[in-house]
């Protein structure tokens, strides 16, 4: 067995034995990631279901998907079902297919769902995290477990999958949209992470995927932390939060705000809210996406939705 396979295997079936149940579902698209994903799933003496997203974004797609469910069951899979999409939405077309393959593969899960993310994707997040400014929570990346997801394969490099498939005997199919230089992952996958490897000497990819580890353990350590504080309560308590420091205030926001119905919130919401705390001087509400408002009354927070009209 090549040393890159049994790398690939050994990182599944150490992450499926913290899981419990005798069957799991692969997303599979083809590529290289979720092939050698597909065979160390089923090596691991679990009964296999891949489940592969058709976005019709590509001519010849349901090809492409039907070629991949073949190569998946030649690689052990059990079943596998092909999910018909449509993609559409704010945000250009990696987006919209991004939200739409993850509800697609959410509602047909019965339950974990292993994805093909590697250490370099892991990566390129954390890059696309600190060129947004997006904070610690994006910049901690992807988490190697987020029910129903599981990552197995975070600190495997992408070429060990390639090699893996290689020592299978699989072609794996070549995603055209990879090398789209329209989308802002595939550049800094093919032209800032090789031209930061070549000024940096090499090992960046590792060192942002172990920067990404050691954040995630500092952001879940504080989002415990915050469990403690009154945010399953309808309204917050201002002058109590005042005294806490601020990292820890906004995650108490934060989860009091998701609870109450927020959604697609921003570093920038969750500082204007905390300013109605931290930065208190009498001003108006905050609203925030969903037609909610945030305000201070008499020392507490309340949240409630309302439709902005002319003049607001």
């Amino acid at each position: 067995m090549s040393e890159h396979l049994a790398r690939v295997r050994r990182a599944v079936r150490e992450f499926l034995a913290t899981q419990p149940g005798t069957s799991v579902d692969v997303a599979v698209s083809g590529g290289a990631d979720s092939l050698a994903l597909t065979d160390a799933a089923h090596c691991s003496g679990r009964r296999v279901r891949v489940l592969i997203v058709d976005h019709g974004l590509q001519e010849g797609s349901r090809k492409i998907a039907e070629d991949a469910a073949r190569q998946a069951r030649a690689l052990g899979a059990d079943d596998a079902e092909i999910l018909t999409v449509d993609v559409a939405g704010p945000g250009g077309p990696e987006a919209a297919a991004r939200r739409a393959r993850y509800a697609a593969l959410r509602e047909a899960a019965d339950g974990l769902v292993l994805l093909g993310h590697t250490r370099d994707d892991q990566a390129e997040t954390v890059l696309l995290g600190l060129g947004r400014g997006s904070g610690p929570r994006s910049i901690a990346g992807m988490k190697p477990f987020d029910p129903p997801w599981g990552r197995p394969l975070l600190d495997v490099p992408r070429a060990a999958t390639r090699a893996a498939c290689a020592a299978l005997g699989v072609e794996p199919w070549e995603d055209p949209h990879n090398t789209d230089t329209r989308f802002t992952r595939v550049r800094l996958r093919n032209e800032v992470l090789p031209l930061l490897e070549e000024v940096l000497s090499g090992g960046v990819a590792a060192a942002l995927a172990r920067t990404a580890a050691q954040l995630r353990e500092d952001v879940e350590t504080l989002d415990t932390l915050a469990t403690r504080f009154g945010a399953d309560e309808p309204t917050l308590d201002a002058r109590e939060l005042a005294e806490v420091p601020a990292a820890l205030r906004r995650r108490v926001i934060r989860r009091w705000l998701l609870d109450g119905g927020a959604c697609d919130l921003t570093d920038a919401h969750l500082r204007s809210v905390d300013d109605l705390i931290g930065n208190w001087r009498g001003q108006g509400g905050v609203w925030l996406p969903g037609s909610l408002v945030v305000e201070r009354t008499h020392g507490r927070l309340a949240m409630n939705r309302r439709e902005l009209t002319r003049g607001d």
